[in-house]
């Protein structure tokens, strides 16, 4: 059997062309206001103390957060709060849309400045692979090859193409820009269509987060779930990121105020019951050297090991207390 010294990592052995190839901190915030955008990275560092590991993922927000005219500014305060945040920290950019005049400055700014200190690139409004291509060349530009890209698809023609985006290199994760989507469709979809419960009733707005969840599954990428507006109803906000999690396939969703971080978290969370089911699994199949075992008069081989390593995985994303046996895993020393 295989000692501790040698143990081979559940990532090298069971996550395969089946499998997630990435795996990100459950929540994605956005900020775009100075004082947020700060508050924002400190909330991180305070969480990351909190639980161990960085729990969620602060985006800086140029596409919105940028006053018209002033994007150069607004870049050139990115880039010093970038350079700013802990080596501990994870943070993104949101830049202007390819087709924005300020697209291409944005990423030599951005990506020229701070590019190796950022934990990926966000785009919004893409629309097809080739808007992805003209992200990539900007970044080559800018000498930064290797930066993950995030998309935000938020047309039904961007969402028609989700699963050739889905399938570019390049992309890691792919989001879902819920009010865009809805006020394309020209009154179509009614205003309750945005709202917490009704984004998961009217069949046209399901229909996109399922293709779009699928696409990312399909390709080993991550869904990013769109945001909840109703930032003040925390029960809307459980519900929504309980069903995003549990029913329509996405593992990470956005927050757009500090008080939905925590009910994301929760939401995403396994339970203690799961944890502690996976964690005696993966620790059975890992003393067998991933061989097929029966536990609990139930066979398991690689396939469910496959499922239950990602539950640690996700406890671990969330902040879960583990057990020695499999916190292991996440120390530095077998990463």
């Amino acid at each position: 059997m295989t000692s501790l010294g040698a143990r081979q990592h559940p990532r090298d052995v069971l996550l395969g062309a089946q499998a997630a190839a990435a795996f990100l901190p459950v929540c994605d915030h956005y900020s775009g206001v100075e004082a947020r955008m700060r508050k924002s990275l400190q909330l991180q560092a305070e969480m990351t103390e909190e639980f161990g590991t960085c729990v969620f993922d602060v985006t800086l927000d140029c596409e919105d957060g940028a006053p018209v005219g002033g994007e150069a500014d607004h870049a050139a305060l990115v880039c010093a709060l970038v350079a700013q945040a802990g080596d501990a920290a994870r943070v993104a950019v949101r830049v202007h849309a390819v087709d924005h005049q300020a697209f291409e400055a944005d990423i030599a700014t951005i990506a020229g400045q701070v590019g190796d200190r950022l934990c990926h690139l966000m785009v919004p409004k893409v629309e097809s692979v080739a808007d992805v291509e003209r992200v990539v060349a900007a970044l080559a530009a800018a000498s930064r090859v290797e930066l993950p890209v995030h998309v935000l698809l938020e047309s039904p023609a961007a969402v028609h193409r989700a699963f050739d985006i889905a399938a570019h290199p390049r992309v890691q994760s792919l989001s879902f820009g819920l009010m865009d989507f809805v006020s394309s469709h020209g009154g179509a979809i009614p205003a309750g269509g945005m709202s917490s419960q009704g984004q998961f009733t009217h069949p046209l707005v399901v229909r996109a987060k399922l293709e779009i969840a699928s696409a990312c599954h399909a390709y080993g990428k991550v869904p990013s779930h769109c945001v909840v507006t109703e930032f003040s109803d925390t029960g809307a906000m459980k519900a929504a990121a309980q069903k995003a999690a549990l029913e329509f396939g996405y593992t990470r969703m956005w927050s757009i105020h500090p008080g939905q971080i925590r009910p994301i978290l929760e939401a995403f969370a396994p339970s203690e019951g799961e944890i502690e089911n996976a964690t005696k699994i993966i620790a059975a199949a890992a003393r067998a050297d991933w061989a097929p075992i029966s536990f609990e008069g139930q066979l398991h081989d690689r396939a469910s090991y496959r499922y239950f390593w990602q539950v640690l995985e996700r406890a671990h994303q969330t902040g879960r207390v583990l057990a020695q046996e499999a916190q292991v895993y996440f120390s530095a020393a077998l990463h």
